[in-house]
């Protein structure tokens, strides 16, 4: 992490000094007694890195209170697009010496004007004037499209990179996951990785020591612990990662979407750590494309959109905001042509025919078209079905229902056929993803709906009440036996 980043401010634990105290108007203290951080009511004190070097000072924030734990002020993150560099380093010294006297680009074309401002230009803003504030005890979920400055925001909190403009307050150590793999090395066993990992986060070799066999037991990789983490999948790197950060005493857990390579079984326990770490009063910030996660698991939801917050609320109102929006932005995309290589998604009857309303116990097709002008050698494709409200309800992918792979160049046609589909009554939401083995080639959210009605499944001449069925209509047969 950077210690020089400018624009991210930390909040200190303020000096044992009277004096300075009756200076800003709090009450005088014991001279044993240090007064907790946010406690005096106008004050804090704040440590500001800069790139001249890290200096302690006091700074005056009236609106950053005692609960609040992180908070945006304008931030904004831009980007250079394209190489960085002339390519030589005499053509690079140059255009510094230029720039050092205030002197035009020396290389730059003649008439040219290349400013971040002007449109058009090569500088891409990733997020712009983001201001919000997270309390003590929040989980806070961030959601929105591939691209729209999710990831940013977490690096940035993270210090990893630093703000264009604006500010961050951050009150306390913050734990991050936000790749996979990070903080590995790969020659390094599992074991020294714990250690490795531990130390990047903040923890003393002794806190490490402390908790490493709950550490090596909650990722369930006990048996590979002392083997190269460079012969572990991704999936066991995300598991021994997470639970190095999970078991930080830290007061702010960010995770990014890297919990999605593991399992179901992993998942659920990733989700019931981060409760427990927030009823313990402490912060998460948790991104996913898993709304039903967002939504059960978050008490407040964000979303992103081209690197601008455009909305914020708890996860029930915000949720079907974004999903109505995505749908939308989804369905122009795949009109206009405009997708990478998912060029059109359907649901039809087993006739082929385009519908959009079944009855429950109907065979449904879920068809896509792709294209690719480079070889794809392991690809990868699911259909995922999720229900407003709820969530996902189940998942169509070639990788578990497919046997072997099916490399292909051009344009394909996929089919996926779910006989007697046995979902209650209401509208589901249709998302798609394509991947290369581990490289994430595109995901569409919202690329379409369908309806379920009930009918009489069971055909005993009484519909089964939607209500009294939960989310599936299970298709069961029942027997009697008397015993004598």
């Amino acid at each position: 992490m950077l210690s020089g980043n400018p624009g991210i401010q930390i909040v200190h634990q303020p000096l044992n000094r009277q004096a300075e105290d009756r200076s800003f108007g709090c009450p005088p203290r014991p001279t044993n007694y240090h007064w907790p951080v946010g406690s005096c009511p106008k004050t804090d004190y704040l440590r500001h890195s800069q790139f001249t070097g890290t200096e302690l000072r006091r700074v005056r924030h009236p609106r950053f209170l005692l609960t609040t734990a992180i908070q945006f002020e304008s931030i904004g993150k831009q980007y250079r697009l394209g190489e960085l560099g002339t390519g030589t380093l005499t053509l690079d010294l140059e255009r510094m010496w230029a720039r050092f006297r205030g002197k035009p680009d020396p290389l730059e074309k003649v008439g040219e004007v290349n400013r971040p401002e002007r449109p058009g230009g090569s500088y891409a803003w990733a997020l712009q004037d983001v201001s919000f504030e997270v309390h003590q005890g929040t989980i806070l979920g961030l959601v929105g499209r591939n691209g729209a400055g999710k990831s940013t925001l977490l690096k940035i909190l993270s210090r990893v990179t630093a703000p264009t403009t604006g500010t961050v307050r951050i009150r306390g150590r913050i734990a991050s996951l936000l790749e996979v793999g990070t903080g590995f090395h790969p020659e390094l066993t599992g074991r020294e990785n714990v250690f490795l990992n531990g130390a990047i986060l903040g923890m003393s070799r002794a806190e490490i020591r402390s908790r490493l066999d709950e550490i090596i037991e909650f990722s369930g990789c006990s048996r590979y612990i002392d083997t190269p983490v460079k012969r572990y999948s991704s999936g066991m790197m995300v598991r021994l990662g997470f639970s190095v950060a999970a078991h930080l005493e830290c007061e702010i857990l960010v995770v990014d979407e890297v919990l999605a390579v593991g399992d179901f079984e992993f998942q659920e326990k990733c989700l019931g750590r981060m409760h427990e770490v927030a009823h313990s009063g402490r912060t998460v910030i948790f991104v996913s494309h898993n709304m039903g996660a967002i939504e059960t698991l978050c008490s407040r939801a964000i979303t992103l959109q081209a690197g601008q917050l455009c909305d914020d609320g708890v996860p029930s109102q915000v949720i079907p905001k974004y999903l109505s929006s995505a749908s939308r932005e989804t369905e122009a995309l795949l009109r206009d042509g405009q997708t990478r290589h998912v060029k059109s998604v359907r649901v039809c009857d087993t006739g082929g025919t385009k519908c959009d309303r079944f009855r429950v116990g109907d065979d449904v097709v879920f068809e896509a078209e792709l294209h690719s002008d480079r070889v794809v050698n392991d690809p990868r494709f699911g259909f995922v079905i999720s229900k407003l409200g709820i969530g996902r309800i189940a998942t169509l992918h070639t990788s578990v229902q497919q046997a072997g792979r099916w490399p292909f160049q051009g344009t394909k046609v996929l089919r996926a056929i779910w006989k007697d589909i046995p979902l209650n009554v209401g509208e589901y939401q249709i998302d798609v993803a394509f991947w290369d083995f581990n490289t994430e080639l595109e995901t569409l959210i919202g690329c379409g709906s369908f309806h379920v009605e009930m009918k009489d499944v069971y055909q005993t001449g009484v519909l089964p009440d939607p209500s009294f069925q939960g989310h599936i209509v299970p298709m069961a047969h029942w027997q009697f036996d008397d015993e004598n």
